[in-house]
């Protein structure tokens, strides 16, 4: 996949794993879009790396996005933990 498309992947899989993981967010929206894109750049590279299970040249691929997910869950979720009353 190209970068363009782990960019549209990371938009998605930081939308989902919002809804996922409801409530405020210190970084607002743009935080957790790029929440979402990292998450997504690191569950894949996490997949590849230790999981053992190449990413997939094709978009749809279900492990991909996943791993996205996953990646996205994992960073926003340690993001509140370090930063979540920075907001109040």
């Amino acid at each position: 996949m190209s970068i363009v498309s782990w960019i549209i992947l990371g938009l998605l899989a930081g939308a989902i794993a919002k809804f996922l993981l409801p409530g405020r967010d210190p970084g607002g929206l743009i935080g957790t879009t790029l929440i979402g894109i990292a998450g997504a750049f690191t569950g894949g590279w996490i997949s590849a790396r230790w999981l053992d299970h190449p990413v997939s040249k094709d978009f749809y691929d279900g492990t991909t996005w996943l791993a996205a997910i996953g990646g996205s869950f994992v960073l926003l979720v340690a993001y509140r933990l370090l930063f979540g009353n920075s907001r109040d």
